[in-house]
């Protein structure tokens, strides 16, 4: 696809004439977001070794868990540029994670916690509502792995501490065990009200309301403030929060509830109340004004350059759950596009990094690259990019079951209402796993369109 191309060569032209050049955004023109998302996700392929012939395609590029954030990311990148080529290599890595019950669940998990499947189950869920296309028709919809992810997920409800929700570890021996944070109840209540939307079943819209209450009735959500903890502790039942500030803590809260109040076509003031209530809250807190009040940032390690890799990633997830909610909720465009545009324009700016000088750095805020250029800086600024170009989408609504075409049947029984028991395990295909490489796959596409220009650049010398 055209933007595919011009960022994969935007890339090769700065290699070659050593120029220091930033990425070029015209935040007007649909071409130079494409240009700009292009490059973004070109550089983050550069660092997906599970694509290349020696790798374990199961290998994530550092940490389990952000591979689901990574493969949503280039679904969202696909869906809003329609460049298809690095579709092999997302439809594989999820499928090749998928787990033996096709629910995201390791058969051996040490570290695993629960806000990991989840994000795994928000990615399939991704992909159904953006109809992504499926692998084969012998592999699971996306949509029964979301379910199936649900109904893991709500079995361990835990009922025996705080009345209610989910810890963040799974085993007791596990240091997350005395804890319940925002990240896993605020996901998996973002991954109910989709479902409920996408299969129009109250079960889902019952979990999604039960997951709000109980968190709205503990310290995790301040429903006076609109703010969200990052977790609270059992001891004490759940009264005792952390308070430290994360973009990636709202944005499922942000999200879930937008879809509720789509769901009942914003008939239900509790919707409308919370979802403009933290939108305020998140623009208060992430779009310091001491930047313009238009560039997010991560307000907690930023400042002092020490986020870590996991905390770099969490800008491209509020960006992802922001530019979704501005569709379902239409009133929130208005105040939601403007800080997206903003922090694109920010970002291209820090965007200089690297040997090819388009390595993007964390501070958006800043005119000259601060110095970072992991592979989750790549990310966050993709996810971004490619947001931006939802000005330009036509028919950019989440399909629904009765609109998806990448799905099988969906049973839509969802669980039932008390924990631990479940009704639909989805699709019922358990392929075993694959662990065929892609060798040319996003990468060896990227590789071949550099190897291109290098030719026609000498051929012009």
């Amino acid at each position: 696809m055209l933007g595919g191309n011009i960022g994969a060569a935007a890339v090769a032209v700065a290699l070659l004439t050593g120029t220091a050049c930033a990425i070029e955004l015209d935040i007007h023109k649909e071409q130079s977001i494409k240009d700009a998302a292009a490059t973004a996700v070109f550089n983050t392929m550069s660092n997906y070794t599970a694509n290349q012939t020696s790798s374990n395609p199961k290998q994530s590029p550092r940490t389990w868990w952000e591979n689901g954030i990574f493969f949503s990311t280039l679904m969202q990148y696909w869906y809003f540029t329609g460049d298809a080529s690095n579709n092999a290599a997302v439809s594989q890595g999820m499928y090749d994670q998928r787990g033996k019950a096709n629910d995201y669940m390791p058969q051996k998990s040490p570290g695993f916690v629960n806000d990991d499947q989840m994000t795994w189950g928000l990615a399939a869920m991704t992909a159904a509502e953006l109809n992504y296309p499926r692998e084969s028709s012998s592999m699971p919809s996306w949509i029964s792995l979301a379910e199936n992810v649900f109904n893991s997920q709500v079995a361990r409800w835990d009922n025996t501490s705080c009345d209610g929700g989910m810890r963040w570890a799974i085993e007791p021996t596990q240091s997350g065990y005395t804890m319940k944070n925002a990240r896993e109840n605020g996901g998996l209540f973002q991954l109910s009200a989709r479902l409920a939307r996408y299969t129009d079943n109250q079960t889902y819209a019952h979990w999604a309301e039960k997951i709000w209450d109980w968190s709205a009735g503990t310290a995790l959500l301040d429903t006076k403030s609109w703010r969200v903890a990052d977790s609270v502790l059992v001891e004490g039942s759940c009264k005792r929060s952390s308070h430290e500030q994360w973009t990636y803590n709202y944005g499922p809260y942000i999200s879930g509830a937008a879809y509720m109040y789509n769901m009942t076509k914003g008939n239900e003031h509790k919707w409308r109340l919370g979802l403009d209530g933290l939108l305020k809250t998140t623009f208060d807190s992430f779009f310091p004004e001491k930047h313009g009040g238009k560039i997010m940032s991560e307000v907690t390690c930023e400042p002092k350059m020490l986020c870590g890799p996991n905390q770099d990633i969490f800008k491209g997830i509020l960006a992802s759950d922001l530019v979704f909610t501005s569709i379902v909720a239409s009133h929130t465009a208005s105040d939601i596009l403007p800080r997206l545009q903003g922090s694109a324009v920010g970002a291209a700016k820090q965007c200089s990094g690297g040997s090819n000088h388009t390595l993007c750095g964390r501070r958006w805020y800043d005119t000259e690259w601060d110095g970072s250029a992991d592979i989750e800086e790549q990310i966050s600024a993709a996810s971004l990019f490619s947001a931006n170009l939802v000005v330009f989408k036509k028919d950019k609504n989440p399909a629904t079951l009765s609109t998806a075409s990448n799905t099988t049947q969906s049973t839509a029984k969802g669980a039932s209402e008390s924990s631990g028991t479940t009704t639909s395990g989805g699709d019922s295909s358990s392929k075993p796993n694959s662990g065929s490489s892609i060798a040319g796959g996003a990468l060896g596409v990227s590789a071949g369109i550099v190897a291109g220009v290098v030719a026609a650049v000498q051929a012009m010398a």
